[in-house]
């Protein structure tokens, strides 16, 4: 089933990715996902799935491959984050992976689902610390995961910009390449 739903007066649909910078705030929780940001090339420093129903959404972030709910219509991170493992982003968009391709609607319509499922079967699995192997599918950062979802359906999110100098890291998943590889919508 597809479901459509509104953050920040923006809407997505089951598939769609929110995408997130750091958000700081004044504890050491907040502090610690500054860091993580600033050593992450781009303004989106993290990608969450849209699934439905209602807020309903999956990522890979301090609780492994974990669901969460968005509560109401405005992105709040210190309301998740008891259930997202105190992971404190801020809303700076929505990426549509689907959009500007040459799909039907019924295509579009078997993507979407087939995305959710394969998210929700990666359930439970841990937090991928090696970025450099985004081949995986026994562990996920939050980028590998949507990238993974969506290979599947033969749409491929990484662009190989990799970290200038650095030899290796066109195979990291950045959740700044899967923005700009994607018709976007940024939050206000």
């Amino acid at each position: 089933m597809i479901y459509e739903y509104q953050v920040n007066g923006l809407m997505m649909q089951t598939g769609d990715l929110i995408c997130t910078t750091d958000g700081g705030g004044a504890d050491m929780k907040g502090q610690f996902w500054r860091l993580v940001g600033k050593l992450i090339p781009g303004d989106v420093d993290h990608i969450v799935i849209y699934l439905g129903p209602g807020g309903r959404c999956v990522e890979a972030g301090p609780k492994g491959v974990s669901v969460f709910e968005i509560s109401g219509s405005i992105w709040d991170s210190e309301k998740m984050a008891d259930q997202r493992g105190d992971l404190i982003d801020e809303l700076y968009g929505v990426a549509y992976p689907l959009q500007g391709k040459d799909l039907t609607e019924a295509q579009i319509l078997s993507m979407r689902e087939d995305v959710a499922s394969y998210c929700l079967a990666q359930l439970g699995k841990p937090y991928n610390i090696d970025f450099l192997d985004s081949s995986g599918e026994d562990a996920f950062y939050c980028s590998q995961l949507a990238y993974k979802a969506y290979l599947k359906e033969g749409i491929d999110l990484n662009t190989r910009i990799g970290i200038p100098n650095i030899p290796g890291t066109e195979s990291i998943i950045f959740p700044q390449e899967i923005w700009s590889g994607c018709i976007h919508c940024r939050a206000v």
